[in-house]
């Protein structure tokens, strides 16, 4: 088996619509979120990485809404994402902080701007009525 890179995600839908970020030198946007760092579970993992990367703070415990898995964005065959992810209440407006460019607000329609893993959750999430 190739290597797996293990991560949390925030699915944060609002108007029929998911937030999803870009980073700098990446053409295709993700789910915020990120790694855990060592020693840290996945509700700290969550909070630390949009506090980071969106500049807001999640409020209450996150719900897990899903696992997925699907070849990692940019690294080469053989490398695995595997995405947990959680919804969560928040304060605050999000913006492109730290590493990331570019902050949307996309549909099922948006599939082709993408990585592999978030396409799996915009589907699911258009199964079950969550996005258009």
């Amino acid at each position: 088996m190739g290597k797996v890179i293990d991560k949390v995600a925030w699915v944060c839908v609002d108007g029929g619509r998911v937030l999803a970020v870009r980073s700098h030198g990446r053409k295709l946007f993700y789910l915020p979120g990120g790694k855990r760092e060592a020693g840290e579970g996945d509700a700290a993992t969550l909070a630390r990485e949009v506090r980071e990367e969106l500049g807001v703070e999640l409020v209450g415990p996150p719900v897990h809404v899903g696992t997925w898995e699907a070849p990692a964005d940019g690294r080469g065959g053989g490398v695995t994402v595997r995405m947990a992810c959680y919804t969560a209440d928040h304060r605050g407006t999000p913006r492109a902080a730290a590493e990331i460019a570019e902050i949307a607000w996309l549909g099922h329609g948006d599939r082709d701007r993408v990585s592999a893993a978030t396409r799996l959750v915009l589907d699911a999430l258009r199964e079950s009525g969550g996005i258009g």
